[in-house]
């Protein structure tokens, strides 16, 4: 899923301090200050406690997703507007694992991009219920909040697919990830509805992988490649809680015989919306 895993720093759970939550922290509490409400006074109106809010002003917390929008009642529509930008700014870095941070610094400048996941739905077709199910069983266990703080991020990461209409993505997944039902028939179902659509895209292609099938080229597991703006190619897989980025033009041109071998012995994208439609029927 190019797995954007959070890796807890500090004690008790709290996230690291990152520039990005600190610069967040701080136009909140300029715009609040504007305002002219103290914390007592704003964190009511958002429906948070006042200490909780405090943490987020000091960034020792990531900001929910419905704060922004709660926000705009309060401090107007161009305070939002600042708010939103800002959000958007550390969401795509925050919450994402220390390892995985330079691969995803790469994925949003590529020009191709190109998965093949044997573990779970790539991070970047996930739908919100799938990306709840995965982080809720984590182990060991997530708050509440970290949950959140992974759900915002990972969605996040998944305008890429809009914003870069001129990046080519490709997508190879196992017909296995499709009918293990990750989080129940209601999330399977939603997921089944979500690929279905996103396929639709023009710059985006998705394929299954079949259950039976005798000549396999991903015998060694999962692999991501990107093509830069420099027509470089560079390849990333990971594993529990690491990863590895590749640079070695020899190795990588091993992936991309491997990536191009998996797209062939792959469904096409017809046979993969039929399959996708059949098993949403079922």
């Amino acid at each position: 899923m190019a797995a954007d895993h959070w890796t807890g720093g500090g004690t008790n759970g709290e996230p690291e301090l990152s520039d990005s939550l600190k610069t967040f922290g701080a136009v909140l509490k300029a715009l609040r200050d504007e305002a002219r409400l103290t914390q007592e006074q704003f964190a009511p109106r958002v429906q948070y406690s006042a200490a909780y809010i405090a943490k987020i002003e000091q960034g020792k917390r990531f900001p929910p997703r419905d704060l922004v929008e709660r926000s705009e009642e309060v401090l107007g529509p161009t305070a939002a507007r600042v708010l939103t930008a800002a959000a958007r700014s550390l969401t795509r870095k925050a919450g994402l694992a220390s390892w995985f941070r330079q691969w995803a610094v790469i994925e949003e400048d590529a020009i191709s991009l190109y998965a093949y996941e044997c573990r779970a739905i790539p991070g970047l077709l996930q739908p919100e219920p799938y990306i709840r199910a995965i982080f809720e069983r984590r182990l060991p266990p997530l708050s509440e909040e970290q949950i959140e703080q992974q759900v915002c991020a990972r969605m996040e990461r998944q305008r890429l697919l809009t914003e870069r209409p001129n990046t080519a993505f490709s997508f190879v997944i196992e017909q296995a990830l499709l009918m293990r039902q990750m989080g129940g028939p209601e999330v399977a179902q939603h997921l089944l509805d979500h690929l279905l659509e996103v396929g639709r895209l023009r710059n985006v292609e998705i394929q299954v992988m079949p259950l039976c099938q005798y000549d396999h080229a991903g015998i060694d597991g999962l692999m991501y490649l990107a093509e830069t703006r420099q027509h470089d190619w560079v390849g990333y897989s990971e594993g529990q809680q690491s990863s590895i980025l590749i640079t070695s033009p020899k190795d990588v041109s091993a992936m991309l015989q491997r990536y191009g071998k998996l797209r062939s012995q792959a469904l096409g994208r017809e046979a993969t919306v039929s399959l996708l439609e059949q098993m949403r029927g079922a």
